[in-house]
């Protein structure tokens, strides 16, 4: 069972929100999309499920074309960022909805909304109402609602997004289990890098409208062939900036020096951009060979702390340049620091922002 996106294009009051983009998604684990807010995510959930039409193109659905076909019509479900449940129904209620509209028995409904409340951990919840439930458990009874209804196409959009950090962890591993054998389409959005590789799955990377890559949330991650896919696939921020060979030799700002890896000794002397994700820029110096860690100093701008783990805004150069470090680094902003730069870690991009393969 597949879905495609033959060639669809979204254009609103002359502004294009999606460009021409072409996709296949299948059954067999999820299918994400990654992207920041207003990538267009949500735009291409709405084409897939058939809450809007494409401008141009065609959407396909298990061998037939339902680019016209309403949502009504079609085998789907979607859960939203902000949950929606209906407040004068019962947990119970809300989870029935979908059934009783497909006028199935009361006794099979009863069954299936008791099987899917326990794997969601609502059974005791079911006679209450919606105000009565934490935000966390609203969302779970938004999951069930969709679940229940056992649709071929369930489209996931940031649905953990507003829970807390226990009870996403949770949902994160539920998920996958929930629809391993469900035989369902899902699409899941996020803007978070981490949550596609937990996910796994086939991952569609996104901005601004535009596919920017297709494949494994590892292999993506590993390689991204582009530079707006390694920066969707980077959080925090990715570090870039202009690098030059000479000779034997990469020159950053003319003072930071280290000797050309020998899987880029057969480029031509001249600019390129170095990519470096922040957690391969820290603020001390680990146990690798000398000429793949350079030494970089800074001024910091902004330092943060997040749990055990310190994030440091530092401008080099009239660059902003982000580390991720290990350990809490107690740093005052306009102090100048010296940061360790793992050269074997780093992206090289021609200036068209393209993956400069290793040899």
């Amino acid at each position: 069972m597949t879905l495609e996106l033959k060639n669809i294009t979204k254009k609103l009051g002359g502004e294009v929100h999606i460009y021409e983009t072409s996709l296949t998604l299948s059954t067999g684990g999820f299918n994400v999309l990654l992207g920041n807010t207003l990538a267009g995510k949500t735009t291409l959930m709405r084409m897939m499920a058939g809450l809007e039409k494409p401008s141009s193109g065609e959407v396909w659905f298990k061998d037939k074309n339902v680019t016209g076909l309403s949502v009504q019509k079609r085998s789907a479900a979607m859960v939203y960022q902000q949950f929606i449940n209906y407040p004068n129904f019962t947990v119970f209620e809300n989870i029935a909805s979908p059934l009783k509209v497909s006028g199935i028995a009361k006794a099979e409904i009863k069954n299936k909304v008791e099987q899917i409340a326990d794997l969601l951990k609502l059974t005791s919840m079911l006679n209450r109402s919606p105000d009565e439930l934490s935000g966390g458990q609203q969302q779970r009874t938004a999951l069930a609602r969709a679940l229940v209804k056992q649709a071929e196409l369930v489209l996931l959009d940031e649905p953990l997004a507003n829970l807390d950090y226990k009870l996403r962890e949770e949902l994160r591993e539920e998920l996958p289990k929930l629809f391993k054998d469900s035989g369902a389409i899902v699409v899941y959005a996020t803007t978070e890098p981490t949550e596609a590789l937990l996910l796994a799955g086939n991952t569609i990377t996104l901005h601004q409208g535009k596919v920017t890559q297709v494949g494994g949330a590892a292999d993506i991650y590993h390689s991204p062939e582009n530079l707006i896919s390694a920066q969707v696939f980077s959080d925090p921020p990715i570090n870039t900036s202009q690098v030059t060979k000479n000779g034997t030799q990469f020159v950053l700002h003319e003072s930071v020096r280290w000797p050309v890896p020998e899987k880029y000794s057969y480029l031509d002397d001249g600019r390129y951009t170095l990519a470096v994700r922040p957690h391969h820029l820290t603020l001390v110096r680990g146990d690798v060979e000398e000429n793949k860690q350079v030494p970089i100093t800074g001024t910091v701008q902004v330092a943060e702390i997040n749990g055990s783990e310190s994030v440091v805004h530092t401008s080099v150069h009239n660059e902003s340049w982000v580390s991720q470090s290990r350990g809490i680094h107690d740093l005052e902003v306009g102090e100048t620091t010296t940061m360790y730069l793992k050269t074997d870690k780093c992206f090289l991009y021609d200036l068209d922002n393209r993956l400069i393969e290793a040899r």
